[in-house]
């Protein structure tokens, strides 16, 4: 028995509020050796629901077997990506030396505007293609720029000083550099003061956005179908806090992640310009892309071993 589309976003939502719920109110995840633990229990308990909902697809949404694969390129994709992303985010906090307490706060924040930021993103890439469908051509080559920034830059740097939204703030709102409450603005001798907490969750914004710039035409080349984009979008993102608590003790085990990313950004980069000469099937397209992420992390494993042996 087939369901109805809106049934399938009905369910989707019951099932992202209850991981929005759960994740970012109701668990306590913190960074130490037994909060990594428990963080890994968490992020792995989210990639099953989302795995769960891909085997829902494939039995029971119409051409179920063609979105089930659609949706798990797609997760894959926009999960790789926000991996990456997490290690900019760990050195966002690094530079802003914002205190382990704080830090589920902002990521809290940043995640629920990430949801928001990237449907608008979706949305307006979908809208684009059907207005205009040669952007496509754009898209592509955007990635494959993406795809050479980041495999040629061998080391993400958070420059403090010299960031445009860091400058800005400073110049127009008074700035109150401490730590000490889980506040964004404060009022102080009667004057409004913009925290350390806000700029950082600024920074994280800015970052997430620029990530989106690159993900969202990349899922695109799997699929047009707003509801496998959105939903294997919105999985990715869920859950990331509690991923993030995890790498932020086991980052020494990805290193050559980011490469990984890369080339699948090149891959489906390559995947948009040739698609009206040469269409390469979702399911080559998901096979490329695990064995990219398996052999990234199978190589970040084997340079460790080299590295610790020296």
């Amino acid at each position: 028995m087939l369901f109805n589309e809106t049934i399938f976003w009905f369910i989707f939502s019951i099932i992202a509020i209850a991981i929005i719920i759960i994740d970012l109110y109701l668990t306590d995840h913190s960074r130490s050796k037994s909060g990594i633990k428990k963080s890994l229990i968490w992020g792995s308990i989210w990639i099953a629901t989302a795995l769960l909902f891909c085997l829902f697809i494939y039995f029971y949404f119409e051409n179920g077997h063609i979105k089930a694969v659609e949706f798990l390129t797609g997760y894959l994709i926009e999960y790789s990506l926000s991996v990456d992303n997490l290690f900019v985010f760990l050195m966002i906090f690094t530079v802003m030396r914002v205190p382990n307490t704080f830090q589920p706060h902002i990521l809290k924040w940043g995640i629920l505007s990430a949801i928001v930021f990237r449907i608008i993103f979706i949305l307006l890439g979908i809208g684009l293609i059907n207005l205009f469908h040669p952007i496509i051509y754009f898209f592509g080559a955007l990635l494959i720029y993406a795809a050479y920034k980041m495999i040629r830059n061998k080391e993400d740097k958070v420059d403090y000083e010299n960031n445009w939204i860091i400058k800005f703030m400073r110049g127009h709102f008074n700035i109150h550099t401490q730590f000490d409450r889980q506040k964004f603005f404060i009022k102080k001798d009667g004057k409004i003061f913009v925290t350390s907490l806000f700029l950082t969750l600024l920074l994280i914004e800015s970052s997430d956005i620029i990530f989106a710039v690159d993900s969202i035409p990349a899922i695109i080349s799997v699929t047009k179908d707003p509801f496998i984009i959105i939903t294997s979008n919105i999985f990715a993102i869920l859950g990331l806090r509690s991923l993030y608590f995890a790498l932020s003790g086991l980052v020494d085990l990805f290193h050559y992640l980011k490469y990984g990313v890369g080339l699948i950004l090149f891959f489906v980069g390559i995947k948009m310009l040739l698609s009206e000469v040469f269409v390469i099937h979702t399911s080559v397209s998901l096979g490329v892309i695990i064995f990219l992420l398996a052999f990234s992390i199978i190589m970040s494993l084997i340079f460790k071993k080299e590295k610790a042996s020296d």
